[in-house]
C-alpha cells in the first residue's frame, strides 16, 4: 500500500519537474502551487518509505539549505545587476528539492543544475550568434534558471531513488 504512494509521489515529481521547466522556459515563472506540490510529494514519498532515504531532520535541513543558499545568491545577484537576476520561484523550487533530497542531495542538485544551466546558456548563445550572424557572447545572455535546477534535481533524485524503483518493479513482476 505504502509503496504505491511512493511510486505515485515519484511519478508526480517527474511530471511537476517537466511542467515547471516548460512553464519557466515559456513564461519565466515557477508557480508556487507547483513548487508546493513538489514539496508535498517529497513529504509523502519519505513518509511512505519510512524515511529510509532521507530522515525528517535532513529533509528540513535540505529545504532550509536549498532555499537559504539560493536566497542569499538571489540577494547579492539582484543587488549587483540591479534587477531580478533570480526569482523567488527558484528559491522555493530548491526548498522543495531539499525536502526530497536532503542537505547533501540538494547541494549536488544545485551543482548539477548549474552545470545544466551553463550548457543551456552556451547553447542559446551559440544559436543566437549563428541565427543573427553575430559574434558569440554571453555578456547579455538571460535564461531562466529553473530548467537547469529541475535537471539537477532529477539527476540526483534518480541516483538516490532508482534502487527503490528497481526493487518495486522486481517485486511487482516476480
Amino acid at each position: 500500500m505504502f509503496d504505491i504512494l511512493a511510486i505515485l509521489s515519484l511519478l508526480s515529481a517527474i511530471g511537476l519537474l517537466i511542467a515547471l521547466s516548460a512553464i519557466d522556459l515559456k513564461h519565466w515563472i515557477l508557480p508556487d502551487k507547483l513548487n508546493l506540490a513538489l514539496g508535498i510529494a517529497g513529504l509523502v514519498f519519505h513518509f511512505s518509505t519510512g524515511y529510509a532515504y532521507v530522515d525528517i531532520r535532513d529533509m528540513l535541513l535540505g529545504a532550509a539549505v536549498g532555499a537559504g543558499m539560493l536566497y542569499v545568491i538571489r540577494f547579492f545577484a539582484n543587488r549587483h545587476y540591479e534587477t531580478d537576476a533570480l526569482g523567488l520561484g527558484d528559491v522555493k523550487l530548491l526548498g522543495a528539492a531539499g525536502l526530497w533530497l536532503g542537505m547533501e542531495g540538494v547541494l549536488m542538485a544545485v551543482t548539477a543544475g548549474a552545470a545544466a544551466g551553463l550548457v543551456h546558456g552556451l547553447g542559446v548563445a551559440a544559436h543566437t550568434a549563428w541565427k543573427n550572424k553575430t559574434k558569440f557572447t554571453i555578456r547579455q545572455l538571460a535564461i531562466p534558471a529553473g530548467p537547469g535546477f529541475c535537471i539537477g534535481i532529477a539527476v540526483v533524485g534518480y541516483m538516490m531513488f532508482s534502487s527503490f524503483v528497481s526493487a518495486y518493479l522486481y517485486d511487482l513482476f516476480s
